[in-house]
């Protein structure tokens, strides 16, 4: 028989053709009610697989590929750490993809799936949507997620409380006396831009403060982003008094506006990010931040991933919920009894 009949036990079993393709390579993958199902109809339909084609589709190339949407962004370094530990030692190696924030080049990386150069992908903070990430999953391939929760039983996730991020940074900064306080979001499509956000929002609206669009703009989560968005937020709001980046590289960016601008942090403008890189323990002032596990969660859902390629059914959950903490450090603790006079600054 040839491969297309594969399609006719699909329709015959009500499932996708790639469930068919699990059931007749034995990956352990699909519930024993839709294998009885799906057995039944192969049954029903005297089918068989093409030796060929089959043994095509369950070939390993204990490769994983890694889908990051910027590859400068210093987040991701111990992510992708993580990730190749892990895939080490457990006999795999990875091709890290670099999509440089455009959707467009994350689908082309797909193809690395399609024609079985891999044998599964982690995305990390992906630009595709939850529909097309599951759309993955539905045509038989094997994904991982770090930075978002998709609830799907095949496609393990990590990822942390963005909104109590965007909350517990913008508390901090109202326990300080701020209350012009500018929010730099990541790029467009980012998920976790919205949901930190969302945070900021939520933390104005429960000390009784108003949301002001005009303290919102976009950083793309670089420190040339995070240097322009500030140049705008200050040109539009000159009596702001702290920023909260979205991540550390835009932080970076507002430093060195503020120093151009001849601008004190603390003194004049806090600034707080998010992820905790490396060089904001060195920077003076040393950089209040958010510390997410990026180490653990690369590992933890590379051991994840390799264990469902290899059809083991998962024996715990597979979405993983991890803590993030506020770190307050100098670059955020100043504000409470400075006059308005020195709280505008130069300019």
């Amino acid at each position: 028989m040839n491969e297309s009949k594969i399609i006719d036990v699909a329709k015959r079993a009500g499932v996708s053709a790639a469930t068919v393709s699990r059931v007749l390579n034995q990956s352990g993958l699909v519930k024993e009610k839709t294998k009885k199902r799906v057995q039944q109809a192969i049954e029903e339909m005297n089918y068989t697989p093409n030796a060929m084609a089959q043994n095509l589709r369950s070939r390993k190339t204990m490769k994983i590929g890694v889908v990051v949407s910027d590859i400068e962004v210093s987040y991701y370094a111990e992510i992708i750490k993580g990730i190749e530990n892990m895939a080490n030692s457990l006999d795999y190696n990875i091709i890290i993809c670099d999509a440089q924030n455009l959707k467009t080049r994350e689908y082309d990386y797909v193809s690395l799936l399609q024609n079985r150069t891999v044998d599964g992908m982690i995305f990390v903070t992906p630009l595709m949507n939850n529909k097309e990430l599951i759309a993955l999953v539905e045509d038989g391939y094997s994904i991982a997620v770090i930075g978002r929760f998709i609830e799907h039983e095949q496609i393990p996730c990590a990822f942390t409380d963005n909104v109590k991020i965007g909350k517990d940074v913008v508390d901090h900064l109202i326990e300080q006396g701020h209350e012009k306080i500018a929010f730099l979001s990541g790029y467009a499509d980012a998920i976790d831009s919205y949901e930190r956000l969302e945070g900021y929002m939520k933390a104005l609206k429960e000390a009784g403060m108003p949301f002001i669009p005009e303290l919102i703009d976009n950083g793309d989560f670089n420190e040339s982003g995070g240097y322009e968005g500030f140049l705008r937020l200050r040109e539009r709001n000159a009596d702001l008094t702290a920023v909260f980046a979205a991540n550390d590289e835009m932080a970076l960016g507002v430093y060195k506006a503020c120093k151009e601008l001849l601008i004190q942090v603390p003194e004049q403008v806090a600034v707080v990010g998010v992820d905790n890189i490396r060089i904001t323990r060195f920077i003076t002032p040393n950089l209040s931040t958010v510390e997410q596990p990026k180490y653990a969660m690369g590992a933890l859902l590379t051991e994840k991933l390799i264990d469902q390629m290899n059809g083991n059914e998962f024996q715990d959950k597979r979405y993983f919920k991890v803590e993030s903490k506020l770190l307050v450090r100098e670059s955020s603790l100043f504000a409470k009894h400075r006059s308005a006079e020195e709280q505008l600054g130069p300019g």
